[in-house]
């Protein structure tokens, strides 16, 4: 399947794996861009700019196709060294970032003038419009479905989507809701070029997470996400457990006059605790309400060949047998 999003960055299939803390690894990364997608590498999971280099050797050695590296931008106060980690992803040859969370436009010289391709993570139309401007080549459109941070215009994929197609001329993936051949075809139905999945790549084998968070997915239904954070305008749509629970009775307890710090120990330093030791229970980590349509752990390339097969036979059967009057 061709689109400007496969011709962009040079790769087979439209679909992108998101960058996802504790699980973006090289491992998960070289598994994804083998299967003929866009694997990506979470630049800030790597603590300094050398371990990262140091990870993207090692995809490097892993696959011999396209793969990128993600980039969240946080507030100032608490900013790694951004120019430090783009040479890390110069130096290593990678011509793809995924950026997310502030505007990424101070950063854009360096990375345009190393011929890097960048895809931003947008919530709205108006913000997708923005990321153009600057000059991003791609967008990533992410609906209120979305695991992690969707914003807050609460607009979910089926609206967003086609508001998207309408106002933007350079190409956008579908992000949230995605894991199968339907989610592909209706991503592209309604404008989008490709979409990119992150819960979808935690429930595979390569992903390098504990068996629990795996399973975790698996059986969790439709409605076991929920928003936290919503106060304090940093939305984030995670996986119920007992840590989110204690967030959610802070949040009722404190109402408008909650801060970060009374939550603190409920959302940072979790992720290790769930990715690595399997602690199920231990605080926040997002998920997206698409785990009610994930049901196995496949590999990547078993996840991807399926999509693809899925996405063609809906495109050249089910739906061209609507058109025959």
């Amino acid at each position: 399947m061709k689109t400007r999003i496969t011709e962009l960055f040079g790769i087979q299939h439209p679909i992108i794996q998101g960058g996802m803390h504790f699980v973006g690894f090289a491992e998960l990364a070289a598994a994804v861009s083998n299967a003929g997608g866009l694997g990506i590498i979470t630049g800030l999971t790597q603590k300094t700019p050398e371990l990262l280099a140091r990870e993207i050797a090692k995809c490097r050695e892993m696959t011999d196709k396209p793969f990128g590296v993600n980039l969240t931008f946080l507030p100032t106060f608490s900013a790694p060294p951004y120019p430090e980690y783009i040479q890390a992803i110069i130096e290593g040859g990678v011509k793809a970032v995924e950026t997310a969370g502030r505007n990424p436009q101070a950063y854009m010289d360096q990375m345009k003038a190393a011929g890097i391709k960048v895809i931003h993570k947008c919530t709205s139309v108006r913000h997708s419009l923005k990321a153009e401007a600057i000059g991003c080549d791609a967008v990533s459109v992410d609906g209120f479905e979305c695991g992690g941070h969707p914003g807050e215009d609460d607009i979910p994929n089926f609206i967003l989507l086609p508001r998207a197609a309408e106002e933007l001329k350079i190409p956008f993936v579908a992000s949230g809701g995605m894991a199968d051949g339907r989610s592909l075809v209706a991503a592209l139905a309604l404008g989008a070029e490709g979409i990119n999945m992150g819960t979808r790549f935690i429930a595979t084998q390569e992903a390098p997470v504990h068996e629990n968070v795996k399973q975790a997915i698996v059986a969790a239904s439709e409605l076991d996400t929920r928003l936290i954070m919503r106060s304090l305008r940093n939305t984030e749509r995670v996986l119920m457990n007992e840590g989110v629970k204690r967030v959610l009775e802070i949040e009722r307890e404190k109402g408008d006059a909650i801060t970060i710090d009374d939550i603190h120990d409920q959302v940072a330093g979790i992720y290790p605790k769930v990715m690595i030791d399997g602690d199920m229970q231990s605080g926040a980590w997002s998920c997206g309400m698409v785990a009610g349509l994930i049901h196995d752990v496949p590999s990547c390339k078993a996840l991807i060949d399926r999509i693809m097969s899925e996405a063609h036979e809906l495109i050249t059967g089910r739906l061209a047998r609507f058109d025959r009057g």
